[in-house]
């Protein structure tokens, strides 16, 4: 493994310690594969990572931002839409600098996630016992050997554990629970973290199948993460139209065939009619909903100040030790009147129309774009004001 920099000793005997809870992890998951092809993380896994050029010393390949000022740090402008939508995975390989992004809206976006996690633990993290040798495995990387290195200027390591110059705070090298080592995730990354592991089966139909163990997620869009606990990738995303159809097998395959080393990211968009990060509810229509508001003939009140398009960074790696695959997002808001006068507004409403062009025609429902649909649209194309 590559040598970053010189690393206290107490760091070093505690990877004989994460060591140890990966291997529990692994034992675990041999004994689950027994009966089936997939998943047998330290020989599928293995040698897809060789067959691929990948290893665990991608995971150290990391470049100091020496002269990072945060206050001077843009969020990043993602427009990934496009003027018809297709449901695809639409993935970029990525290489472990940019796992994380930091930018000067961290200090509030941090205040707003530890109140969440005083207000609603419960909802925002959860976990089961399976999953804490991988969350410990990657708190550990993340603490002893990312933050540091990726971003010298913000955090820096001591004996005692990772000092955040922003909070102030010094932050332990080696979390005392699953609980603890998720809460400090939340509360110093601005960042959402799920934890994704095989499925303990003994049907042969289950091997491969993917299940969310574990997570810290202060910002869902639109949905309860705690109700997923437990679930497979396809019964996690079960409300989503055409999920099944179109990317059930190739994500159930992704998640199965991951090498280690390898990382990838996505985005997402949608048009919501408030600003909330928190948004457990709200942000999809069904098609039940739907019909009940057509025989109403209620119209929801759209308010152009509080409507943005929301945007999620998503990242997906496999842990190099418990094999766990990770799968993260930032999510930004942008605006109408931000995309409009910057130029894109014309863009926006054709893809705003092409919700319903692509190979699901229901995401239109489901994203509710006939709820905000026509009025965003005349916004952005200038034919009504901010206050119509």
């Amino acid at each position: 493994m590559p040598q970053l920099t010189l690393i206290p000793w107490a760091i070093v005997f505690l990877g004989v310690g994460v060591a140890v809870l990966a291997w529990i992890g692994v034992s675990v998951w041999r004994r689950s594969g027994q009966n089936g092809s997939l998943p047998q993380p330290l020989t599928s896994i293995a040698s897809l990572t060789k067959a691929h050029g990948f290893s665990e010393a991608d995971y150290y390949k990391i470049d100091p931002l020496e002269d990072l000022n945060l206050e001077n740090e843009e969020p990043l402008k993602l427009r990934p839409f496009k003027a018809k939508y297709y449901l695809t995975m639409a993935i970029e390989n990525i290489t472990a600098n940019d796992l994380i992004v930091m930018d000067k809206t961290y200090s509030s976006r941090i205040a707003l996630r530890r109140q969440l996690i005083r207000d609603h633990l419960s909802e925002v993290l959860a976990w089961n016992p399976i999953s804490t040798p991988a969350v410990v495995e990657l708190y550990t990387y993340l603490t002893a050997t990312y933050l540091p290195h990726r971003f010298p200027t913000l955090y820096t390591l001591h004996e005692k554990g990772l000092l955040n110059h922003i909070t102030g705070e010094l932050l332990p090298i080696c979390p005392s629970s699953t609980e603890q080592a998720l809460r400090i995730l939340g509360e110093n990354i601005d960042d959402e973290f799920l934890f994704l592991l095989p499925a303990q089966s003994e049907s042969p139909e289950e091997n491969g199948k993917y299940r969310l163990e574990a997570f810290i997620t202060c910002f869902p869009s639109g949905f309860s993460t705690r109700q997923k606990l437990g679930l497979k990738l396809a019964d996690i995303h079960t409300p989503v139209p055409g999920y099944a159809a179109r990317l059930e097998k190739s994500m159930d395959r992704f998640f199965a065939t991951l090498p280690v080393g390898k990382m990838v990211k996505r985005q997402n968009w949608s048009i919501t009619t408030d600003k909330r990060l928190f948004a457990i509810t709200g942000n999809h229509m069904y098609e039940d909903e739907h019909a009940l508001r057509g025989e109403s003939k209620e119209k929801e009140m759209v308010n152009l100040r509080e409507t943005v398009m929301r945007c999620e960074r998503q990242t997906v790696h496999r842990l190099p030790k418990t094999g766990a695959v990770v799968f993260a997002f930032k999510t930004y808001q942008y605006g109408i009147e931000e995309l409009r006068d910057e130029g894109v507004g014309e863009e926006l409403a054709t893809a705003i129309d092409g919700l319903g062009e692509g190979n699901v025609p229901e995401i239109l429902v489901y994203k509710r774009q006939v709820v905000w649909g026509e009025k965003v649209k005349k916004f952005l194309r200038g034919e009504i004001s901010v206050d119509d």
